[in-house]
């Protein structure tokens, strides 16, 4: 006999990421399962008594959201030590980091976060913090830059001008991660942040051995205080690939929840600042990439790890790295000609068509950010990329290439650089439109709605290792689902990014409803 389900979705707008169509229907679950998805009128045998059911009339109901390439531990340098963005002179500065003194004596290194820039320029040219006889770095809005007294420059082996780089914050890592009473609750509030998003699934990405921070997400876990489902890498910073400690990872954490994903690698740099690899000279020069890449570490790094099988994913910004990855991949172990371990490239700035076939016929999926075109405007963007790459540019974040040739994608933000938000991924990697709106960048280069909902749901599960039992509404699959206020495949894209999320579900449970939140 069919059981009674506990909650029950309807909607005229079910995209269940199997097929590109909605349709109406309903969604129906049981703990923390999907108990059935079915077209038209929900069965009078799931409604019990204590059913919970809601009609969400035309609101989009999808699978719950994955974020590919997420950094929690350089998210929260953010909210590190004394809020100072009130903080309009020197005077009010000293207040502030004296009244934390006095509250926190033990206090080893002073933080301070979004400090205004031009103050931060001031008190380093002008010494103020020199007479602090401990490390102080107050860092400014996205941590790109900071105020900071010659003991902590000694200390910790890093300038104002270089405090944004990873190889300054794994430096400072071990302090934070480690202070529980400030930790656990930011950690926390980054979860419900997500939740709010639609995001019920991660792919974090920690420096070395994240400094014991995995200690604290097994507690969580342990307590059932987890509403975001965690699949952690390792990138290497401060030390070589650590193999035994993978093992020891993939060994410990590999439940639905927390489990161990591989590693991941740098390798090129920004177009604009002419450090990304490509297979031609940069417009008007003589030269591929202006950084020092070290392929060969590269590669001997991705064979161990392919062979003691973990996973890699390895960062693409030119054509010429995308190129230079792929002939990596390509020396991994193979099942029928596609990879035995599922590896990855993310960012995907600039590819070529044939290693776009290249990619997909290996199995390597990609971590698209496909909210980039955001943080410029179309003039901009068009003017900087045709300086760089001239004819080039009509590939620049050529999405649509890359889906016609069969790789598949996975949605990405390189968080904190952007908030994963699944109506903004639509305008921007849809319509291709940037941050004034006027005009599309490329627009034969976008997706479509369907694939972009697809991208950041079977896609990302896809890339996390997990699409056997999320990613899709299907009977049997863990029910991660989210609800939208309106039909986002019919919603005009100039007006899409209005759409916001009403319900997030976590294995069968509220991680975030609208009502509770506003």
């Amino acid at each position: 006999m069919q059981k009674e389900a506990d909650k029950i979705f309807q909607s005229t707008c079910i995209f269940d990421s199997v097929s590109e169509e909605a349709y109406p229907g309903y969604v129906a679950i049981k703990g923390k399962q999907i108990l059935e998805v079915g077209c038209g009128d929900i069965p009078n045998e799931l409604v019990g008594e204590s059913t919970e059911v809601v009609d969400y009339g035309e609101g989009t109901i999808c699978p719950g959201f994955g974020d590919t390439h997420t950094f929690f531990t350089g998210y929260v340098v953010d909210y590190l030590g004394v809020d100072l963005s009130e903080a309009v002179n020197l005077k009010q500065i000293v207040e502030r980091l004296s009244e934390n003194l006095e509250m926190n004596p033990e206090t080893v290194v002073l933080f301070g976060n979004h400090l205004q820039p031009e103050l931060a320029e001031k008190i380093n040219k002008g010494g103020e913090l020199e007479q602090v006889k401990r490390p102080v770095i107050l860092f400014t809005a996205g941590h790109g830059y900071c105020a900071m007294n010659k003991v902590a420059e000694e200390v910790f082996g890093f300038t104002p001008d270089t405090c944004g780089s990873s190889e300054a914050i794994y430096k400072i890592m071990k302090i934070y991660l480690n202070d529980r009473d400030f930790i656990i609750p930011q950690f926390k509030a980054y979860m419900s942040m997500l939740n709010s998003h639609g995001i019920t699934s991660v792919k974090e990405m920690g420096f070395d051995n994240f400094y014991g921070f995995t200690d604290i997400l097994a507690e969580l876990e342990q307590k059932a205080e987890l509403s975001l489902r965690i699949s952690f890498m390792s990138q290497p910073v401060g030390k070589k690939m650590d193999l035994a400690y993978g093992k020891e990872m993939k060994k410990k954490y590999h439940s639905d929840f927390l489990r161990f994903s591989g590693y991941n690698r740098m390798t090129d740099g920004l177009i604009v600042s002419e450090e990304a690899d490509l297979m031609e000279p940069y417009e008007g020069k003589d030269y591929c990439c202006q950084k020092n890449i070290d392929y060969a570490l590269l590669e001997e790094d991705v064979l161990t790890a392919d062979r003691e099988g973990f996973r890699f994913t390895l960062h693409s910004e030119g054509d010429g790295s995308f190129h230079k990855i792929l002939q990596i991949y390509d020396k991994c172990e193979k099942e029928n000609g596609r990879l035995k371990n599922r590896h990855g490239i993310t960012d995907l700035e600039l590819t070529g068509a044939v290693d776009e076939e290249k990619m997909a016929q290996l199995g390597v999926f990609g971590e698209i950010y496909t909210q980039v075109y955001k943080l410029d405007s179309c003039e901009n963007w068009k003017q900087d990329y045709d300086e760089k790459l001239g004819s080039r540019r009509s590939r620049y974040m050529n999405y649509r290439s890359m889906a016609d040739h069969g790789v598949i994608l996975s949605g990405a933000t390189d968080l904190p650089m952007l908030i994963p938000d699944i109506p903004e991924a639509i305008y921007y990697g849809c319509g291709t439109y940037a941050a004034d709106g006027k005009e599309p960048v490329q627009p034969e280069n976008g997706l479509t709605i369907p694939e972009m909902l697809k991208t950041w749901t079977i896609g990302s599960q896809y890339a996390m290792e997990q699409e056997h039992i999320l990613g899709t509404l299907e009977s049997g699959k863990q029910a991660d689902i989210v609800v939208f206020d309106r039909n986002l495949l019919k919603t005009d894209i100039e007006e899409i990014r209005k759409a916001h999320v009403l319900r997030t579900i976590c294995a069968g449970q509220d991680v975030y409803k609208e009502m509770e939140n506003r």
